[in-house]
């Protein structure tokens, strides 16, 4: 089993898109896949048809959720806590979802040190049971995304490559420094940065052509940071697949899809399968 956590400090670099894409691709190529939202935006939890209520009352999230897998140490295993998506893909991955609550947790988890590999530990216990894991960490430098980088074996830095995203890099560097500490406590490899994922990219040839290859030598040159080959570019049917609604009654539910039911001919799927390609080479499947 591979754990790969999507990570960046800053929001709205294409992190949740990446992560539950890539999920999806690595499902269509017959992976045993496991998605963690630990995000309490949820967003990936969300984007795979996990929310589907509209009112607080039919919320069947709030009991069942990563918040449980943290928080204990004796009970709520990975498999009573992963559930299906819902008409995302086919074949559906297994999620672990997120909750808002996660928010007012934060204090409480942060004073418990065990809190910190809890998540580690249950995903060692079903390293039979999936051959990808998938963490959609938080964009933040909190608990969280600590409990994200403690956890996983690899990590994948999404980044739409403006001045802010790229200056967070160094951000970036100093907190994996900081947590391979903490994974060598308990006897735990370093974190292998498997590159930073060039995400949400403009298709305008100009920028393409004077300010893009910049943008990525500085990445190289002044972070010291490995580019993925794959470019995620920034395209219709990437913003529209999450948004799918279904009428029921007087109300639309969200009905999300992945890239690859909304819409297999289009070149987000392309690049999608690109990127599957591209990590399933890197981590040696």
């Amino acid at each position: 089993m591979k754990t790969i956590a999507i990570y960046h400090n800053k929001g709205g670099v294409g992190k949740t898109t990446t992560a539950v894409n890539l999920a999806a691709a690595f499902s269509n190529k017959n992976k045993r896949v496991l998605l963690i939202d630990i995000d309490a935006q949820a967003n990936s939890t969300f984007a795979t048809g996990l929310i589907k209520f509209q009112f607080e009352e039919d919320d069947n999230l709030k009991d069942r959720n990563v918040l449980q897998i943290l928080s204990s140490g004796e009970f709520d295993f990975i498999p009573e806590i992963a559930r299906k998506s819902k008409g995302f893909n086919v074949p559906e991955i297994d999620v672990i979802p997120s909750h808002i609550t996660l928010i007012d947790e934060q204090d409480r988890l942060n004073r418990l040190a065990s809190s910190r590999f809890r998540l580690n530990t249950k995903l060692e216990q079903v390293e039979d049971r999936y051959d990808i894991v998938i963490i959609d960490a938080p964009p933040s430098r909190d608990l969280y995304a600590e409990i994200a980088l403690i956890a996983a074996d690899y990590l994948i830095i999404p980044s739409d490559m403006k001045p802010f995203s790229n200056q967070g890099l160094n951000i970036i560097k100093k907190f994996i420094r900081e947590v391979n500490e903490t994974r060598s406590t308990i006897g735990k490899d370093t974190l292998e940065v498997l590159g930073v994922l060039a995400s949400k990219i403009l298709t305008n040839s100009k920028y393409l052509e004077f300010v893009f290859p910049k943008q990525k030598e500085a990445v190289l040159q002044r972070y010291q940071f490995a580019m993925l080959k794959t470019v995620i570019y920034e395209r219709v049917a990437l913003s529209n697949c999450v948004n799918q609604t279904v009428s029921r009654g007087d109300l639309e539910i969200p009905d999300p899809k992945s890239v690859f039911e909304f819409d297999r001919d289009c070149d987000s799927v392309k690049e999608f399968r690109n990127l599957s390609s591209e990590i399933m080479e890197k981590i040696g499947f």
